[in-house]
């Protein structure tokens, strides 16, 4: 069977490029199974669609846990690589070895780098592999969410952990030779002027303060890497997150947010200085107390007792702390949101004259924020002083007692002095460590801040069994919908039935704050019904990989937002489209005429939100978005709101060209009579409820026969719903 492997096919698809597939994603595989499956279902079942094939050939072969997706390139997650890809007549094994390279290897195993544009259109089979939940997670994962996340990465590897142990050790234990080194000098080379016995001594510090400087610099370079990779993963488990809220339980507020989401940054940079070395080198100080009192008897006791006033002293500082850092984290916050808002609506404030009343609300977030910090130094400044003090006064109480032992004859010069050295590293840890310690109340709060970030509700559960249906929707359906934004009295969306079927072109009209936009979003998976269920085609709309919504799903907001870049990296944001299609698109819509009208062309540079842009022409950017990922399911909300009556009519035209007969067309505007011709059907709604619902000349008849204010008319067919 071996040698047959490679003539073993199934439209083009090889059991080859299977087993590479498997190998690569780690599954595991019976290969003598396999194989036979791969015979079994290829004579019974040559006309499947290649997903249900490959799902037939896995299931007979014993994976019941692989779940093969099928979907086009330009919709596919490039994250989820490899894949399988269909190019030309032959399938290949898509990897991408550098972020920037794309290969493909084919049956025979001969590699091609190709540029992912030329795949818009290809054909793709993505394996969902089985969930591995480490057992860090689920049910133990309790508690503070970042403290458990930062921990769990911590020691996700703990080969770091014994090195700075050992390497932690000897540092200190080498510590004592410098005392060591002071006593022989001052007992036995001073006296009688040995000078060979000097030279040795020095010899031996030499190779003790080199052994001291190599130990210190592994030791801070372990860290220093174990913080970075620690920092990596979490920032990017936590973007991940933010990444997929679900967007109905997102703060309202995007200046908190942010802050929140910043406060790993405080993080990171408490665990890569010099912290984790004070808190290790803290319990030496019982270690060096136990040194000085062997060597100066009751010269031991000076720092015993100092010891436990130090860490008081500590514990006091953190507890005076805490409610402080937590008022003026949460002024900061506020103050972030400020300069926020303050950005992003400069025209609005300066339009309505209102710049005096953000000035004065910024100086009184500012001045509270002020108090708590001087508060907060304050407090720290007299930890630090008090620990100095009480250092000194440990020195002195030291030589005083040092001298009544000298008297005695229980201890020498150079013992007293070896006693002074070592005094020193019993307070000095204790003293950073108070400050680390405050340090360590910012972290606790950075962390509780992200601990509310990570406690927002995903757009799927954690750990649950995603859905992958093969066929392609044919129908959208709302069972008993209702919706309320949280903690807000007022249902935005209450619909008992509603269905949308295959080759519906949709219009949804209504008064403003009717519903409509959050009708919309119900149905594109972004906002989930606080009751009821959203079908798309047999299965729950929230029972499905996102993926495979976001492949057959294309939503275009009323708010269109542009991102920092050029005008091609936004009309194309996954970017994977070849570029005639491109060219083709922005030609239907208008849109190359912005890039003719700059000598940069489609490299036209747009900053955050668009800026550079009218408003219309972020609406066409974000419409071009739409048409190029050529979706099943079309969701508009007020696609044409922002623009002149020509470029309505070329949208219009362009939609009725790009949507195919079987898609289904829903379209949100308070400009129904421009879209009568590509209409079916014509829903009214009335807070949040459907009023009416049936073909376009009955229902736009009636509402064309109703009085309407002149206010609500507009131009071009305009009009509003009351």
């Amino acid at each position: 069977m071996d040698g047959q492997t490679s003539i073993l096919e199934h439209q083009g698809m090889t059991l080859a490029l299977i087993k590479q597939l498997l190998t690569s994603l780690q599954i595991p595989y019976d290969n003598a199974a396999l194989e036979q499956a791969f015979l079994n279902v290829d004579q019974a079942s040559a006309n499947l669609r290649p997903a249900e094939w490959l799902r037939q050939v896995l299931l007979q072969a014993g994976l019941k846990n692989v779940a093969p997706v099928q979907l086009a390139w330009r919709r596919l997650d490039q994250r989820q690589l490899p894949v399988l890809v269909r190019k030309g007549d032959a399938w290949c094994l898509a990897v991408r070895e550098t972020a920037k390279q794309l290969t493909l290897i084919d049956a025979a195993g001969i590699r091609h780098q190709i540029d992912d544009t030329e795949l818009q259109d290809a054909m793709v089979v993505w394996l969902r592999a089985p969930s591995q939940r480490s057992a860090d997670t689920g049910a133990t994962f309790k508690g503070n969410l970042a403290t458990r996340l930062v921990w769990r990465e911590l020691f996700r590897e703990r080969g770091w952990l014994w090195k700075i142990v050992v390497a932690t050790l000897l540092v200190n234990l080498l510590a004592v030779g410098t005392s060591i080194f002071a006593m022989q000098v001052y007992d036995r080379v001073v006296p009688t002027l040995a000078y060979a016995t000097l030279t040795t001594l020095v010899t031996g510090m030499a190779m003790i303060i080199l052994l001291d400087w190599m130990l210190k610099t592994a030791r801070a370079r372990i860290l220093d890497s174990l913080s970075c990779a620690v920092d990596k993963r979490v920032s990017q488990q936590v973007f991940e997150h933010l990444l997929h809220l679900r967007l109905d339980q997102q703060p309202r507020s995007l200046g908190t947010l942010a802050a929140q989401v910043g406060g790993l940054d405080t993080v990171r940079q408490f665990f890569s200085s010099g912290v984790v070395f004070a808190l290790v080198d803290l319990p030496f100080a019982i270690v060096f107390i136990a040194f000085i009192a062997i060597i100066g008897g009751a010269v031991g006791w000076v720092y015993a007792l100092l010891l436990p006033a130090a860490l008081v002293l500590g514990l006091i500082t953190q507890w005076r702390l805490r409610a402080l850092l937590r008022q003026q984290m949460l002024r900061s916050n506020e103050r972030q949101g400020l300069l926020v808002d303050s950005i992003r609506g400069a025209e609005s404030i300066r339009a309505n004259n209102a710049s005096w009343r953000f000035a004065q609300e910024w100086q009184s977030v500012t001045e509270s924020i002020d108090g708590y910090s001087i508060q907060q130094r304050a407090i720290s400044s007299f930890s630090s002083v008090s620990t100095t003090s009480l250092s000194t006064l440990a020195y002195v109480a030291a030589v005083v007692v040092g001298v009544w032992q000298i008297e005695a004859g229980l201890l020498t010069m150079g013992g007293l002095i070896a006693c002074s050295i070592l005094g020193g590293r019993v307070i000095a840890p204790i003293a950073q460590s108070i400050q680390y310690l405050a340090q360590w109340q910012n972290v606790r709060q950075a962390l509780q801040m992200v601990h509310q970030v990570l406690s927002l509700e995903g757009e799927r559960r954690p750990g649950q069994q995603l859905l992958l249906p093969d066929e392609l929707p044919k129908e959208v359906a709302l069972d008993r919908v209702r919706f309320a934004y949280p903690e807000s009295p007022v249902c935005q969306v209450n619909v008992e039935g509603l269905q949308f079927k295959a080759g519906e072109r949709v219009l949804l009209v209504g008064p403003v704050g009717c519903g409509k936009s959050t009708l919309l979003k119900i149905l594109a998976g972004l906002y989930r019904p606080t009751e009821g269920r959203v079908r798309l085609g047999d299965a729950d709309l929230w029972e499905i990989d996102p993926q495979l919504v976001a492949s057959q799903v294309g939503y275009l907001p009323q708010v269109v937002q542009l991102f920092k870049g050029s005008l091609r990296s936004n009309l194309a944001l996954t970017g994977a489209t070849s570029d005639s299609r491109l060219l083709q698109i922005t030609r239907e819509l208008g849109i190359d005429n912005i890039a003719a009208a700059s000598p940069q062309g489609m490299d036209l540079s747009i900053s955050e939100g668009g800026e550079g842009l009218s408003g219309g022409q972020r609406q066409l950017v974000a419409l071009a978005r739409v048409l190029i990922n050529q979706p099943r399911v079309w969701l508009l909300d007020e696609p044409t709101a922002a623009l002149d009556g020509e470029s309505e009519q070329r949208v219009w035209a362009a939609l009725q060209k790009a949507v195919r007969p079987e898609d289904i067309l829903i379209v949100a505007t308070h400009r129904p009579m421009a879209a009568a011709r590509l209409a079916t059907r014509v829903i009214v709604m009335q807070q949040g409820q459907v009023a009416k619902d049936g073909a376009p000349e009955s229902v736009l008849a009636q509402m064309l026969a109703r009085p309407v204010a002149p206010a609500y008319r507009g131009k071009g067919g305009a009009l509003d719903v009351v």
